[in-house]
């Protein structure tokens, strides 16, 4: 529980790496970019693991939507995380004025450093026209903890946790995304070795 002399932890927007001990093995080398934080938990997108070799052109057309995007073509899906992993989470930039909350979309969730994860189907219909969001990860599933559930898992070292970067989420080839994030704290996965043991 947070004291005035302990002010609570705010890991929303930042990215979890997990470290060489990671006892989940789902999670092992993985980046998460956490979405929200809070008292009742937490929710993220693991950016950098693929769902099973799935590309977003099959994947569109699984669901009867040709994707008429040519910079997406050959784009991996990736995995998100292992809490429904039948569902599609778009996380993009938003498209809006960067002061509104509003979106073009039914069903996002805007954030404080001016992305949105959308789920709702207008945005899939929207690239397959040849629209949506100029730069976006899609990923099935998410990653969640409940209250507390993430601290425990900080404090037992089983993540490092560093300011989230666009450039690592975008810019950054998916094999890269890991040593990347890293390098946001001025380490190398080199480094970490010694650190390892059970989390």
């Amino acid at each position: 529980m947070a004291t005035d002399s302990a002010p609570a932890l705010q890991l929303a927007q930042h990215f979890l790496i997990a470290m060489p001990g990671m006892e989940d093995d789902a999670f092992a080398g993985s980046v998460v970019y956490i979405c929200e934080h809070g008292p009742e938990g937490s929710l993220g997108l693991c950016i950098n693991k693929t769902a099973d070799g799935v590309l977003l052109d099959d994947l569109f057309d699984t669901m009867g939507l040709p994707l008429h995007r040519p910079d997406l073509a050959g784009s991996a899906v990736l995995w998100g995380g292992p809490v429904q992993p039948e569902r599609g989470f778009v996380l993009h930039h938003r498209l809006e004025d960067p002061d509104s909350t509003l979106s073009r979309y039914t069903s996002s969730l805007s954030l404080p450093d001016g992305l949105q994860v959308t789920t709702s189907r207008d945005i899939l219909q929207d690239m397959a026209e040849g629209g949506g969001p100029p730069q976006l990860l899609f990923t099935l599933g998410y990653a969640a903890w409940d209250g507390g559930q993430l601290e425990d898992e900080l404090l037992r070292n089983s993540w490092l946790t560093v300011a989230a970067s666009a450039d690592v989420l975008f810019d950054t080839p998916l094999e890269q995304r890991y040593d990347r994030a890293l390098a946001l704290l001025g380490i190398q996965s080199w480094m970490l070795s010694s650190a390892a043991g059970s989390a």
